[in-house]
């Protein structure tokens, strides 16, 4: 039996089966990590199954790759298919320019060379996401761990003349220890509450030593796809200045459900 969808997961979902429809046979998809993007990857397992789509997967992180182990979506390295045609992610928050805010799933590093690496990214989420400024969702900064505390010395001392309303800076832990990456890395989050420029923002942060990559996704997003838990789905895509709304009648399939 089909088990019931939060208003939460209905929105997540119909917003994954919409951006779905962008991928076709013969297509290397990028595929995304987090709550969002693991319906996404069993969407494009339950087309394979039902449909014979032919498609290359390139996971962002060890997580999405053992789900489309799971669910039958063929994986490969980044390496190996050296360019994507779309990429599909999550986010953790986007602003009407559909700049970004993402890591929140510590993934950040390889969702970035993923999506940089793609034709098209195509954002999936929910309305809850969507915010007039970027910063009430922390940003995570990728470091290395030697020095790290230098390094969030040298962060907290660019902040204090930066466009921001806070300037708190943590180490994400897991447990008693620090969180660590998939590239061996530790990732501290900013409590900047706002980001008054967050161009500038991304491109100071890159210039510290020991900061790998921050979460500051700018003119990287071509499309957002947003779902809503009565079905409905908005879809703005960024160069085409366009907006437009869908429905998606949804009954989730048990193959899906079986992977939750």
């Amino acid at each position: 039996m089909t088990k019931e969808l939060s208003p939460a997961d209905k929105a997540k979902f119909v917003a994954a089966k919409r951006a779905c429809d962008y991928v076709q046979s013969g297509m290397k998809v990028g595929l995304g990590t987090g709550s969002t993007a693991a319906w996404m990857v069993r969407c494009l397992g339950e087309r394979i199954r039902e449909e014979g789509l032919r498609i290359v997967g390139v996971p962002t992180s060890t997580r999405t790759a053992e789900l489309a182990r799971q669910v039958g979506v063929p994986i490969t390295s980044l390496d190996d298919a050296k360019w994507l045609d779309v990429t599909i992610d999550g986010a953790d928050e986007f602003d009407p320019n559909l700049a970004l805010i993402k890591g929140g799933g510590a993934a950040l590093l390889q969702e970035k060379i993923v999506a940089t690496a793609s034709d098209q990214m195509i954002v999936i989420t929910d309305a809850a996401k969507e915010v007039a400024t970027l910063g009430a969702f922390p940003l995570p900064v990728e470091v290395i761990p030697f020095g790290w505390q230098t390094t969030k010395a040298l962060i907290e001392e660019l902040l204090v003349g930066l466009d921001v309303m806070n300037r708190e800076v943590s180490l994400r832990m897991n447990g008693d220890r620090p969180l660590i990456t998939d590239e061996s890395n530790y990732i501290v989050d900013l409590h900047l509450k706002r980001i008054g420029n967050p161009r500038q923002l991304a491109l100071v942060l890159n210039q510290i030593p020991g900061v790998v990559e921050n979460g500051l996704f700018i003119d990287i997003c071509d499309v957002v796809v947003i779902g809503h838990a009565d079905g409905r789905v908005v879809l703005r895509d960024i160069n085409n200045g366009t907006e437009s709304e869908d429905r998606i009648h949804f009954a989730p399939s048990d193959n899906i459900f079986r992977e939750l």
